[in-house]
């Protein structure tokens, strides 16, 4: 028998996403892991179904640095893909749900997948996307179970249902040689002004990331969290999944969010850490059964991608009757850089809070140079669960390393308490008539200022003198009435005369990616000749 001594030293040392799952099954086996619905499972049965498509995924020829797109919602089926690419050292790329056939398309293209698993009612978004992908590499289509039970083999591909897939595979741990700076996962930006750019995460990275949450926000394995964010985000995922799993809490799964399903799964389930973005929030508190329903086994909520108005998270502090967090982050960093702990939610309202253990945090000018507190520049990362690079996109990649520093795009600055300030996206700061202003802060203005604003979002539109000048679509609240000069009336009294809107547009909802996050791109596109240049 020949023995591969660099496997058993790999096997030994390595640093392994999948290595976490194992691990939390060797310490807890009989502790519930995963509830999905009606289905339940124990860590041992979760860890068990993980090794079996591994072993499948290996006898089929699946090999270190193959890839594997996964199109699916939040399931069990996910997980343990995601689990699976990560112990054979498959390079796994889920797909965005709110993408058609050609962003898939795209995708299946660039990252060379191999294969696709796929939900049964996502087999026709598949599908589509491999018959427009002429240059694919897809040989493998395995569809899972999902919320629709019919589906029909696609045109392109060897398609099959994961039953026949899995067949008689072992349920015994797989040792495959996989190095700690492998790709886990390749995932996709949005691509809102060219084509989307995959983020190569590597295990290090994510494994390093999982263990934030843990050890800033106390996460522990008496946990029992909801999943109501995509999986297939990073956020959801590395941010507050693996991380639970690795502790050996319980992953409550629901396939979007619904408020009353949510506050009465919170009650059954006896929740006790829940994430979501802070309209969900606001929708909870509107709701009727908010004061049906037991919320006593709250201990933090936690809320990201917008800003929690003040008024919203004091009411939010006292219908909850728990903790507040916010994280703070982006894909390339996988995603949290920055926590706001709970501890400073009201005494410094608007901060997206302190670095993270791992991350080191810096403020820098155009010319690569390092700003003192106080002062406003970009923000820049260094640490090591910062991405690897942009696949296939070294120019990309030069330029978000440049000087030493990952560029993360957003400005800020660090006040004189250690705190992190979150001003807006270069891309989002507004240029009117000579002045910079940030859009989040006329947003965060008209929020505390006009109480029947539901959402708003500011941006900069196309104006002859102007060059662009500061526009506000605002939604409002059920039942209220609004006129534009009562919005540009709350406006002045908050901010100065060059920040304050030119216009106001109302609108019946916001355009928004998968994640809930709203588009401005397409909310200046939709509006660029409101002022008729």
């Amino acid at each position: 028998m020949t023995i591969d001594h660099d496997l058993h030293a790999n096997l030994v040392t390595r640093v392994n996403v999948g290595d976490m799952l194992t691990r939390s099954a060797w310490r807890n086996p009989d502790r519930e892991a995963v509830v999905d619905g009606a289905r339940r499972f124990t860590y041992a049965e979760l860890n068990a179904e993980v090794n079996r498509l591994a072993h499948a995924l290996l006898a089929a020829g699946y090999r270190r640095g193959d890839v594997l797109a996964l199109a699916s919602g939040n399931s069990t089926e996910f997980l343990t893909t995601y689990y699976a690419c990560a112990k054979t050292g498959v390079v796994c790329v889920p797909v965005n749900l709110a993408w058609g056939p050609p962003e898939v398309s795209y995708v299946l293209e660039h990252s060379r997948a191999r294969g696709v698993v796929v939900e049964s009612q996502l087999a026709g978004l598949v599908d589509g996307a491999l018959q427009l992908a002429e240059g694919s590499a897809v040989v493998d289509v395995v569809v899972a179970p999902g919320t629709g039970a019919e589906w029909a083999a696609g045109s392109t591909g060897t398609w099959r249902d994961l039953a026949t897939f899995l067949g008689d595979a072992g349920t015994s741990e797989p040792e495959c040689l996989v190095g700690d700076r492998d790709a886990i996962s390749y995932l996709y930006t949005s691509g809102t002004t060219s084509a989307p750019k995959g983020v190569v995460s590597s295990h290090v990275a994510v494994y390093i990331e999982s263990l934030n949450a843990p050890l800033v926000l106390g996460i522990d394995d008496k946990e029992r969290s909801v999943a109501m964010m995509p999986l297939f985000h990073t956020a959801q995922l590395n941010g507050f999944t693996t991380g639970l799993l690795y502790m050996g809490g319980t992953l409550v799964l629901m396939r979007a969010f619904d408020p009353a399903a949510l506050l009465a799964t919170i009650e059954s389930e006896r929740i006790t850490q829940i994430f979501g973005l802070p309209m969900m929030y606001r929708m909870m508190m509107d709701h009727p059964d908010i004061d049906k329903r037991d919320l006593s086994t709250l201990r933090l909520a936690l809320y990201a991608m917008a800003p929690m108005p003040d008024t919203d998270l004091r009411r939010a502090m006292e219908v909850f009757g728990c903790d507040f967090a916010l994280g703070f982050g982006q894909t390339e960093m996988n995603p949290i850089t920055t926590v706001f702990p709970p501890e400073y939610q009201l005494s410094h309202a608007g901060s997206v809070g302190l670095p993270v253990p791992n991350v080191q945090v810096g403020i820098m000018d155009d010319a690569g140079n390092l700003l003192p507190d106080g002062e406003t520049g970009e923000i820049v990362y260094r640490g090591p669960h910062a991405m690897e690079g942009y696949l296939r996109n070294p120019d990309a990649t030069a330029e978000a390393f440049a000087h030493g520093w990952f560029h993360s795009g957003d400005v800020g600055r660090f006040d004189a308490d250690g705190l992190l300030w979150f001003a807006d996206r270069k891309k989002d700061v507004i240029k009117t008539g000579g002045e910079n202003v940030a859009s989040i802060e006329v947003e965060k203005a008209l929020y505390e200022a006009e109480p029947r604003i539901q959402e708003v979002v500011v941006v900069g539109l196309p104006h002859e003198r102007w060059s662009e000048a500061i526009a506000a679509i605002v939604t409002l609240k059920p039942g209220v009435e609004l006129t534009e000069e009562e919005v540009l009336a709350a406006a002045r009294s908050r901010l100065s005369g060059f920040k304050v809107p030119k216009a106001v547009l109302f609108a019946d909802e916001m355009p928004r990616t998968a994640t809930g996050k709203i588009q401005k791109n397409v909310l200046r596109e939709q509006h660029k000749g409101h002022f008729g240049t």
